[in-house]
């Protein structure tokens, strides 16, 4: 053995091979050259050659002959084994308190019930509604009567449509209200929120509502009043009471033609969030044909309950009866004698007929009590009223009677009692209207209607403040 050290840490080097061993198996082994790593394609496969000898370690050996060799490959391998124990334990020392936490966690979140909370938004018929609403989603029903009766008392039963929006939160198979709102069209309601002591805060919400004004100009058609007034962008629900509000200055049948002026001025309410509330409000309207010109302002003098129709000198436009008892209709026969359409034979036609759709609205000419209403013979459904001043005005052939109008019932001047229809001995749906002084049929179209009344000073003054306001209001819209 030489002074040089042959001793190797290559461990190809440990075991020794006999020389006929280590050149049979050059070129099969692995090699450790990571250049020469996926390059076995490279050469065809050698034959199969037989095991070799079982492999001996000779101790005789030179690098074990060496007790340096001896001591360095024991040191090594020992080092080895401790390292690869050391890495173990830390594995398994740095793991097992991440599975004793997860475990513990694990087994507290076992224990505790899952929160979640959720909104819900809900529109209801009513005010009604509320207690029965919370209780389909689970709430307690102890909770959903105390939600419901401070909310009710907010809203009123007669709420109408109102927005509920309510907060709930769910432990377990549990439900808890946590808050509730309840608010009305115009934006009125309640709030309700929880206290730490389970009651609930309420909070009341006032209406805010803005009003605007809307001024439409048109000019009417050849066809008619109404598809005038829908083209020149009135609200359809405005057109009868634009009709009504002239019903004593105009026939809108024989006195209106094509190329005639009209303006409505209406007022429509808005919530915090630009909806809609409510109806719109008609307040100024105005008409203007070839023979003469009329503008008329709504306004309710104080003490009275329903509104009326003012000229620019506060003078009523009521007179004694309307000229015309229906919307939009035209005359098909007027009084006197004629041949009767279905007897054939020469009849004294008592009244006026007024043609028009069946379910057109009928209203009263004048204020009065209702005499009679219900179906009579070849009259069909007929309403007789009896006014202030004796006269009475007979209405025929109606498709239907209002609820309400039964004898003994007071009605308005220009309040709805029934529809046309076409019941009874008629061609057609039409309105038969007759008006009898002293018991005795006379021309409707022969009526003079009067003048109106005026106002009373203290109300002639609110009633040019209210002329004013609408004025202005409509001098910013270019009116």
């Amino acid at each position: 053995m030489s002074d040089r050290d042959d001793s190797s840490f290559d461990p190809k080097t440990w075991v020794v091979r006999r020389p006929s061993e280590s050149a049979a198996m050059r070129d099969s082994e692995p090699s450790f050259d990571v250049r020469s790593w996926g390059t076995g394609a490279a050469a065809p496969p050698t034959p199969p050659s037989p095991p070799p000898a079982a492999t001996t370690v000779r101790l005789h050996d030179p690098f074990f002959a060496s007790a340096e060799g001896r001591r360095q490959a024991l040191g090594f391998v020992a080092g080895a084994l401790l390292f690869l124990t050391g890495a173990a334990v830390a594995f398994v020392s740095r793991e097992q308190p991440r599975g004793a936490t997860q475990a513990k966690a694990t087994k507290a979140l076992a224990g505790t019930p899952e929160r979640l909370s959720s909104r819900r938004t809900l529109v209801l018929a009513g005010a009604a509604e509320i207690e029965g609403t919370l209780r389909s989603a689970g709430v307690a029903t102890s909770e959903a009567a105390e939600a419901a009766r401070q909310a009710v008392g907010a809203l009123g039963q007669q709420s109408g449509e109102i927005r509920l929006i309510f907060d709930l939160d769910t432990v377990g198979t549990g439900v808890r209200l946590i808050a509730i709102e309840a608010t009305r069209s115009d934006g009125g309601g309640i709030v309700l929120s929880r206290l730490g002591d389970g009651r609930f805060a309420a909070k009341r919400l006032s209406a805010a509502l803005k009003t605007r004004l809307t001024v439409v100009r048109g000019e009417m058609d050849s066809e008619s009043f109404y598809s005038s007034a829908v083209a020149a962008g009135v609200t359809d629900s405005l057109i009868s009471d634009f009709a009504n509000a002239f019903s004593f200055d105009f026939d809108m049948q024989r006195e209106v033609a094509p190329g005639d002026i009209f303006e409505a001025a209406f007022e429509q309410a808005y919530n915090p969030v630009g909806e809609a509330v409510g109806v719109p409000r008609l307040v100024y309207v105005s008409l203007r044909t070839s023979t003469k010109s009329r503008a008329l302002y709504r306004f309710t003098p104080a003490g009275e309950r329903d509104s009326g129709w003012f000229d620019g000198n506060g003078f009523s436009t009521v007179r004694s009866l309307m000229r015309t008892p229906v919307d939009s209709a035209r005359i098909t026969s007027q009084f006197g004698m004629r041949t009767h359409p279905i007897l054939g034979y020469q009849k004294m036609h008592r009244g006026t007929d007024f043609a028009a759709p069946t379910g057109t609205p009928i209203f009263a000419s004048g204020s009065a009590t209702v005499d009679f209403a219900g179906p009579k013979g070849a009259n069909g459904n007929f309403v007789r009223l009896r006014h202030e001043n004796g006269w009475q005005t007979l209405y025929l052939h109606m498709n239907r009677i209002l609820p309400g109008v039964v004898a003994g019932a007071r009605v308005a001047q220009g309040q709805q009692i029934g529809e046309v229809g076409t019941t009874g001995r008629s061609t057609g749906p039409h309105l038969h209207y007759e008006v009898h002084v002293e018991g005795q049929p006379i021309d409707p179209l022969s009526i003079e209607t009067g003048a109106g009344k005026s106002l009373s000073d203290d109300m002639l003054a609110a009633f040019r403040k209210e002329r004013d306001r609408v004025d202005a209001q409509r001098a910013r819209s270019g009116g």
